[in-house]
This record gives C-alpha cells, sequence and structure tokens, in this order.
C-alpha cells in the first residue's frame, strides 16, 4: 500500500504530542513507564508558537487510515555566507517510523517531502543529526557528512 504524507496543524497538537513522546522515549531511550511531564510541556508549547508562524512544519506518513510515521522541519534565519547565500536553513529533525513500517519507504517518503516544503519555503541549507542506523538511508537521498561541526557538552 501507498504510504501517503499529510502536513499536521495546530488542530493535530493532541496527535503531535502523542508522536513526539513516543519518538523521544524511543531515541533517548527513556523508559515507556517514565513520564517527561516539563519535556511535554516545552514541546508543547513549541509547537503551539512555531507551527502558526511557519518556523516549523510537521507531518504524518500514511498507509491506508494508519499512521505509520512523522517527521519535522525547523526553518529558522542564520546569517548568509557563501554557502548559505539567503541565511535560509531548514533543521530536519523527528523523523520517526513504528519498528514495524521500518525499511518500507516510509522514512524515505517522510524526508523527501519535508526537503520539499523547505525548498518552497526558500531553504539553502538544509541538514540533520542521524543514527547509525539511519545514515544509508540519508546519503541515499543526497546528505554528506559534517565533520567540521561541533557541540558544546552540557555541564
Amino acid at each position: 500500500m501507498e504510504i501517503q504524507i499529510r502536513q499536521a496543524t495546530i488542530q493535530d497538537l493532541d496527535l503531535l504530542m502523542q508522536w513526539r513522546m513516543e519518538v523521544l522515549h524511543a531515541v533517548f531511550s527513556i523508559p515507556s513507564g517514565q513520564s517527561a511531564p516539563e519535556l511535554a510541556e516545552e514541546n508543547r508549547r513549541y509547537y503551539q508558537q512555531e507551527l502558526p508562524r511557519g518556523g516549523h512544519i510537521a507531518c504524518f506518513a500514511y498507509r491506508g487510515e494508519e499512521i505509520v510515521g512523522c517527521g519535522g522541519i525547523c526553518l529558522y534565519p542564520e546569517m548568509p555566507s557563501p554557502d548559505n547565500p539567503n541565511g535560509k536553513c531548514a533543521y530536519l529533525m523527528n523523523i520517526y517510523a513504528r519498528p514495524q513500517f521500518r525499511r518500507q519507504g516510509v522514512g524515505g517518503r517522510i524526508v523527501r517531502w519535508l526537503i520539499g516544503q523547505a525548498k518552497q519555503r526558500g531553504a539553502t541549507k538544509i541538514y540533520l543529526e542521524t543514527s547509525g542506523a539511519g545514515r544509508p538511508l540519508y546519503r541515499e537521498i543526497g546528505f554528506q557528512e559534517m565533520p567540521d561541526m561541533m557541540k558544546l557538552r552540557k555541564e
């Protein structure tokens, strides 16, 4: 069955939150019974602010009537540079397919749809963080490693 992508809106907030928390539990190995109320509230606040203003675009992947995955992209400006002349950036995040739907094209459909959304909005720099499992998919789509990046660790 074909995978369809649908953009989420602020009216989908509860569903977005359900999926976001599922992603966070999976990616950060938060035990399934453990709640994270502060994190949930901050994510809800983020969606409430960024979805209406267009700073975040979220989507769901459907197979028939069933949601099988999700994804999002943060859009923001940075100072223009030779590698990003207009300064428009897009950061892919929250790319997720439920385990039973992995390796069936769900992630690729989500990523390609989000890239299209970013390009429609003029983003010329599109990047993401990935796990080892996701690397082959992103390479196939055209992403390259960024060896010069560093991140300040938490104290």
